[in-house]
């Protein structure tokens, strides 16, 4: 079958599929992007096509419709890489797969469960996934803020859609609350920024970084668990729009045992919810009862779930080969141990409190690691000088850290 992959995004998520295409085929794929971001701006391995309407869905249906006209009769392949472009596909999905796309994404029903945090909680609170405890704030109503909780606690908005549109000074991506007094000033800034749907109230799971974890799953398109992964996570980013998001993890490595156990539970819950597709999981470790609770699912591959490509799983290939050739592989895990890293190795030595995972971490180094933005084949010396300033700007950002204090 003759056909064409679609990327839509810019962003650090959409470079590495462009760059997992550009590994297969040795060939620039097409992507489709709102404005320009540095993660793409001035790389030689992709093309890019800009349409500032894509954020709203017929603006977005009209250019990849735009895009279809241009491929004549070849299918189009739509890789999304954030929640409103798979949204929209997953609205639309009848009418797309009948004018010639092709994509994996869940329905519109099932994706909404889980990219809105309030509902993700209530919908699968009893399922075989165990769930930070939560309680829920309506901003629109504005009621009385509750604060008898035992504090830490985490703060963050349920509609990320709604609340990736607001700028308003003081927005974090995500909130960690010390004290009641703390709490009320939050809510009170974000519901004067203008947003007006539910925020989520969660217990504080104790521990650093390395008790984080991720997990990417892969789900055909007849809902079966094809590929999973699982990664201990040494650091995240620290900036307040980049906070949750892994910097530093290591696949196949796991401090706290229980791997097996929390895969199967994985498995199981997407196949019993009928799940198509990639998915990530951000999961933390609860010590005090020994559980891996469940904090979001994304519905797509994540930001940094590169690292399945080098294991052996390529995203854009596995897409392919499901959707264009109808062949999948047989259900495995990934258990290599890999390291991945988008930052310098000065961050790790300094910035990694746990010393164990540390020493893993500089041993995984030595003999190699992936890091998803950098592609020997992408020589752009604009680009490579922009990773040198990247790298610089890391120390700044884990020195300045507001998360870390």
């Amino acid at each position: 079958m003759d056909f064409k992959v679609l990327i839509i995004g810019t962003d650090a998520n959409a470079y590495y599929m462009a760059r997992c295409f550009h590994e297969i085929y040795g060939k620039k794929p097409d992507l489709l992007g709102k404005s320009p971001l540095s993660y793409t701006l001035y790389s030689n391995i992709l093309n890019v096509i800009y349409n500032e309407n894509i954020w709203e869905k017929q603006g977005f249906l009209d250019a990849i419709y735009d895009y279809k006209k241009e491929c004549g009769d070849k299918t189009v392949l739509l890789i999304s890489s954030n929640e409103t472009y798979a949204g929209f596909i997953a609205e639309e999905s009848e009418k797309l797969l009948a004018d010639g796309f092709v994509f994996n994404y869940p329905g519109k029903q099932l994706i909404d469960t889980l990219m809105y945090k309030e509902s993700f909680y209530k919908t699968y609170e009893n399922s075989v996934l165990d769930l930070p405890k939560t309680v829920y704030y309506d901003c629109k109503q504005a009621g009385e803020i509750p604060t008898d909780f035992t504090f830490p606690v985490i703060v963050k908005p349920s509609n990320v859609i709604l609340y990736n549109h607001l700028d308003f000074e003081g927005k974090n991506k995500i909130y960690k609350v010390k004290t009641a007094d703390e709490l009320i000033k939050i809510i009170k800034t974000v519901i004067n920024g203008g947003y007006d749907d539910c925020l989520i109230i969660q217990d504080f799971i104790p521990g650093d970084d390395s008790y984080l974890f991720d997990a990417v799953a892969y789900c055909d398109k007849h809902g079966k668990l094809k590929m999973l992964s699982f990664a201990q996570i040494g650091l995240q980013e620290q900036t307040r729009t980049m906070v949750g998001n892994a910097a530093v993890l290591i696949n196949g490595y796991n401090q706290f045992g229980g791997t097996d156990e929390v895969c199967q539970k994985i498995k199981s819950f997407l196949e019993e919810i009928g799940y198509c597709g990639f998915a990530e999981f951000d999961l933390k470790y609860d010590s005090r009862d020994g559980k891996f609770k469940v904090l979001e699912i994304n519905a797509r591959q994540g930001r940094s779930s590169y690292y399945i490509c080098p294991l052996g799983c390529n995203p854009v290939k596995m897409l392919i080969d499901d959707l264009i050739y109808d062949d999948t592989p047989d259900y495995g895990v990934l258990s290599d141990e890999l390291l991945l890293s988008f930052v310098p190795k000065g961050i790790i030595k300094k910035y990694i409190v746990n010393n164990e995972y540390r020493n893993k971490a500089l041993q995984l180094w030595k003999s190699g690691h992936a890091n998803p933005l950098q592609y020997k084949k992408d020589k752009n010396f604009k680009r490579k000088l922009y990773f040198i300033k990247r790298n610089l700007k890391y120390f700044k950002d884990y020195k300045n850290s507001y998360w870390r204090s």
